[in-house]
């Protein structure tokens, strides 16, 4: 059997697949940008595809915290469209 690589959400903290998870990254420039392939480089967080989700981790700010840097509504709204 393959193993399949899990990764944590930062939010609900469960360990899901990669496939079940985004990622977002802080560029080494300190841009924030949605990783859709999983091999940007950079400090990744992920959050689990769910608008939830993405609802709690605008209002506590928490990539601002995790990603070490302020991020921007306008990765918030690229992150539900990509749900949709």
């Amino acid at each position: 059997m393959k193993k399949i690589p899990t990764r944590t959400c930062i939010i609900t903290k469960e360990k899901l697949p990669k496939q079940e998870l985004i990622r977002v990254v802080r560029t080494p420039e300190g841009s924030v940008v949605v990783d859709t392939t999983g091999k940007l480089n950079g400090r990744g967080a992920y959050l689990k595809k769910d608008l939830a989700v993405f609802e709690k981790a605008k209002k506590s700010k928490v990539l601002d915290r995790h990603l070490e840097v302020s991020v921007d509504d306008s990765l918030y709204e690229a992150l539900n469209d990509l749900l949709k």
